[in-house]
């Protein structure tokens, strides 16, 4: 794989991982209104979780539902396009209860980037199911090791 390049062009990206406490699937604008109220419920927990080191997201001013569904199509498209990999995490009762975001080094902040980053990894989870992050976090280490080629990921202080 060039140093330029996200995924080998033969590459089949996951669309899934499963654990007892959790699965993920691509976000895309069918989530819209679990994953705008996911966030908008935890605004201040997000903010504190490593990986949303600027504090500009989320917007405390929150969203528009139109604006939210935008952002999903965006994140579906990258997917899509494999530009980049967004899931959205639900519990076993396919509650909403938080987010992935796996895309090129290039979204490391630079002053943090190292040569051999290959893949930026971000994730929340909503305030009520806080006791999902550490979890969450450690499972995303995992997937990555075994179901994705990068061998470097970036995990925001994590």
């Amino acid at each position: 794989m060039a140093p330029q390049e996200f995924l080998p062009a033969d590459f089949d990206p996951p669309r899934s991982l499963v654990t007892e406490q959790f699965r993920l699937e691509p976000l895309g604008p069918q989530h819209n209104e679990a994953d705008l109220a996911a966030w908008s419920s935890s605004v201040e927990h997000i903010r504190a979780t490593p990986g949303y080191p600027d504090g500009s997201w989320p917007p405390v001013e929150g969203m528009t539902p139109e604006r939210n569904r935008a952002d999903l199509e965006r994140h579906a498209s990258d997917f899509e396009a494999r530009r980049g990999f967004t899931s959205t995490v639900l519990n076993p009762a396919d509650e909403v209860v938080g987010c992935v975001y796996l895309y090129p080094a290039a979204e490391i902040p630079e002053a943090a980037r190292l040569p051999e980053h290959d893949v930026s990894v971000q994730s929340w989870v909503r305030a009520d199911h806080a006791h999902l992050d550490e979890v969450l976090a450690l499972a995303l280490v995992d997937w990555i090791a075994v179901a994705w080629p990068w061998s470097h990921p970036y995990r925001y202080g994590r």
